[in-house]
């Protein structure tokens, strides 16, 4: 293990502690120092990059599919393109560029999609033809291509190297790294991280990072802390003898077969991303796995290979020197997890990097360390923040089934609405099975099967994915137009639901909450939940059950995150926070005809004198008490009813009786997003983030500054009130009926680029696509000229109306009739 028997006594105590050496546990405490943050103990168990850093395949790429990882990949292409000069410890880093090829129009418009993208960033990314391709490429066989792009700031490192440097630039900085040290446990003092257990003894710590790879989810989980992640076995091949190689060869990514290719010392590494990959270690990692190979199966690889020899032909004379198989750990979004972990204050992680380690180490690395100095995330991370994890995502025959599916997905098409194929069916509403009967197309939303369409008699009730109007398009069209003209039904049983209750419930809501909390029993409150900054952590309504009671209501996507953020802020307080999502199933009738349907069921009074917008109220519908919210995610009449499970069935068989003489048509969560996004109702995730203030995203109604307490953000909010404004949600619909928007479009005014799509679906009322997105607005005169507007599509700019207001029912009339 080299200089082990010199390195320096193990510390008792430590400011931070990172646990793991491979490339990411090195950036962490290369950042931190870099911060000023200089107690940092790194502990590796056996040798620096001994887990999976040492094979990696060095790719360096840049353009992801969101903006935010787009950024960071940047970040990391800039640091190693200097960490040689600064640390003088050779990289290997060299920037060649990449070509990624497309062999289907599918394929084509995802690149170009991904290209417009770019420009937000200033990244160049340039559109190649065939001949383009081959100029750049000539060992390429292109017969089936199309099309590419081409990065020139692209390349390739040694990751060994690599986190050689890091590690030297921590040490030179104060850091200190001991190798041959297992951490065995966390320690925690109440909900608090307080340190490690080693194989040398304890080392207290204010902060521990976990940054350990393929062995992540087992320590975590011995603490309490959901990581879901598992390891597969990752596949290339090293070919020798390959005439026509040099250094500044491009990277080459053949997508559609599922390949890449990469100039390596002068041999050619041909590696893949295949469909169907082979999960590792499902009986546990071997105690001694360092430095590790796995036997593999050449016949797995084999079909990658003869695809490579096609695009390739050189290879079929070249001699095949190695054929690797080692692991790489995944996660069953394909994202990976960073963050503080909702379980354990005090605990980060920076694991599960889907095989692009490498490539992501530098920009994880710094917003990792930043978050542990500032206490917040330094951005928007929620697509990689930990808290979006599911509890029952690290059930192993979950992860084993998932991961499978998760290798492939890095070089599939990535189709918008794509679905899951693999451990489908976790969660299930009580009348999944009357949804099918009804002919419901299910996708999987945070291990939920909801009905996101629904299929007529005669056609079958399966994807069929495409970059423009999709199979099930005009089905989602007439679920619309039934909503906004009659009444759909909507199963939402996915919601998340906590239960507050105490005598200092108030307190602690109204303190969390941008809106008033302090309302009569009975009444909803749509309202904000913000941080210090003024930034929105949450987006949700509120019910006041009781005096001391209160029921919160927010989305799936976000329910540890907001029930973690909730339970932080009651301390001390006389009051106790439940997760009762599973107590209860919604049905929601939403549309002009949903107070005659819902009459039709009910002794109870529905009408608009009896029974008011945003209350809430017990009310019977069949053998069962129903908690009837009179709100709407869609801009039409309409109630949530929230239905013990247990009765959820016979609600629903009601209803649906009833519902023949008045039209009522299932609708589904395509049809949901379509009438929400007519509204220019919000998306937390999408259209609101921790980064974005209630007043730029057009919420100021919703914040209540002279309310008898003071809440969070409160101070921010009034400071950016008296600000300039710097930006502003808008609107949009494309001028054309034809394109399709779905996010991250750049927005265009005249030859200005001022934003991107937040959100993009379909306005069936509307007649085109319509899209949320934020503007620079210095001047506040964003909307000086609506028409001044164009939003970019795969590389063409298509006119578009800007509007603040809603497009569909400004006036909020038919939510309130």
């Amino acid at each position: 293990m080299g200089n082990l028997a010199s390195q320096p006594t193990l510390p008792r105590k430590a400011d931070v502690v990172i646990v793991g050496g491979g490339v990411i546990g090195c950036s962490v405490a290369y950042h931190l120092t870099k911060l000023g943050l200089t107690d940092v103990v790194l502990l590796e168990r056996h040798q620096l990059t001994s887990g999976t850093t040492w094979h990696a395949a060095g790719l360096v790429g840049q353009l992801r599919q969101t903006l935010n990882m787009t950024a960071l990949a940047r970040y990391t292409s800039n640091l190693y393109r200097q960490l040689e000069a600064e640390t003088g410890q050779a990289t290997g880093y060299r920037q060649c560029g990449s070509i990624s090829l497309a062999t289907t129009d599918a394929r084509m418009e995802e690149l170009a999609r991904g290209a417009s993208m770019a420009k937000v960033f200033e990244l160049e990314v340039n559109l190649l033809d065939r001949a383009d391709i081959a100029a750049r490429y000539p060992l390429a066989n292109l017969d089936d291509v199309i099309g590419g792009i081409h990065i020139p700031s692209d390349g390739y490192a040694n990751a060994v190297d690599v986190t050689q440097a890091l590690a030297k630039g921590a040490r030179s900085r104060g850091a200190r790294i001991f190798q041959g040290v297992s951490v065995t446990a966390l320690g925690r003092a109440g909900r608090r991280v307080a340190g490690v257990e080693t194989s040398q003894g304890p080392i207290e710590a204010r902060i521990v990072v976990l940054c350990c790879g393929l062995w992540t989810r087992d320590l975590a989980a011995a603490a309490g802390i959901n990581v879901p992640l598992h390891p597969c076995e990752h596949y290339y091949a090293l070919f020798k003898d390959v005439p026509g190689l040099h250094p500044d060869m491009p990277v080459l990514r053949d997508y559609d077969h599922a390949s890449y290719f990469k100039y390596d010392a002068g041999k050619l590494l041909v590696g893949a991303f295949e469909p169907h990959a082979r999960p590792w270690a499902v009986d546990g990692i071997p105690a001694d796995f360092s430095f590790g190979e796995i036997e593999g199966d050449f016949a797995h690889f084999e079909p990658v290979l003869e695809d490579a020899v096609r695009r390739i032909p050189a290879l079929a004379s070249a001699g095949l020197q190695k054929f690797f198989c080692g692991p790489e750990s995944f996660t069953p979004d394909v994202r990976y997890h960073l963050g503080e972990t909702p379980e354990l204050d005090g605990c980060f992680v920076a694991a599960g990097f889907n095989s692009i380690g490498l490539q992501s180490a530098g920009g994880a690395g710094k917003v990792v360390a930043e978050w542990i100095r500032d206490g917040h995330p330094p951005m928007d991370l929620w697509e990689v923040d930990v808290r979006r994890n599911m509890p029952f995502q690290s059930n192993r025959r979950y992860l084993r089934e998932r991961v499978s599916e998760s290798l492939g997905l890095l070089y599939a098409t990535h189709w918008p609405y794509r679905q899951y194929e693999t451990a489908r069916g976790a969660r299930r509403s009580a009348v999944h099975d009357r949804l099918a009967a009804a002919g419901a197309c299910f996708g999987e939303a945070f291990g939920w099967e909801r009905a996101n369409w629904y299929a007529p008699a005669g056609v079958t009730a399966r994807y069929e994915y495409s970059y423009g109007r999709q199979n099930w398009f005009a089905h989602a069209a007439h679920e619309h137009h039934a909503v906004r003209t009659g009444v759909g039904l909507f199963d939402q049983s996915s919601f998340a639901k906590f239960r507050l209750e105490g005598p200092d419930a108030l307190a602690v809501i109204d303190r969390v909450s941008a809106n008033a909390m302090d309302v009569a029993p009975g009444r909803i409150v749509y309202t904000q939940w913000l941080n210090e900054r003024g930034g929105i952590e949450a987006d949700l309504t509120v019910t006041r059950l009781d005096e001391h009671v209160f029921l919160i209501v927010t989305a799936a996507e976000s329910a540890t995150r907001d029930f973690h953020w909730l339970r932080r802020h009651i301390g001390d307080a006389r009051c106790v926070l439940t997760d009762v999502s599973g107590a209860s199933g919604v049905l929601s009738v939403m549309g002009p005809r949903a107070r005659e349907l819902l009459a039709a069921v009910t002794p109870d009074d529905v009408s608009n004198a009896g029974f008011a917008f945003a209350t809430s109220r017990l009310i019977e519908i069949g053998y069962a008490q129903v908690r009837a919210s009179r709100i709407t995610y869609v801009g039409e009449l309409g109630w949530e009813l929230y239905v013990p499970t247990e009765f959820l069935q016979g609600v629903y068989d009601v209803l649906v009786e009833a519902g023949r003489a008045c039209g009522l048509a299932h609708a589904g969560y395509h049809a949901l997003d379509s009438l929400r996004i007519e509204k220019a109702y919000r998306h937390w995730g999408s259209d609101l983030t921790d980064e974005d203030d209630p007043l730029e995203a057009g919420l100021s109604f919703a914040v209540k500054f002279d309310k008898k307490s003071d809440f969070i953000g409160r101070e921010a909010l009034l400071k950016a009130r008296a600000a300039p404004p710097r930006r502003r949600l808008l609107q949009f619909r494309l001028r054309d009926p034809k394109p399709l928007v779905y996010r991250n479009e750049p927005i265009w005014r005249g030859d200005t680029l001022v934003g991107c799509v937040r959100s993009g679906a379909y306005g069936h009322t509307l007649g085109a696509a319509v899209a949320l997105g934020y503007v620079a607005d210095p001047h506040g005169d964003a909307l000086a000229d609506v028409d001044a507007y164009e939003i970019e599509i795969a590389g063409r700019r298509h006119p578009a109306i800007a509007s603040a207001r809603p497009m569909y029912d400004p006036t909020h009339a038919r939510i309130k009739a």
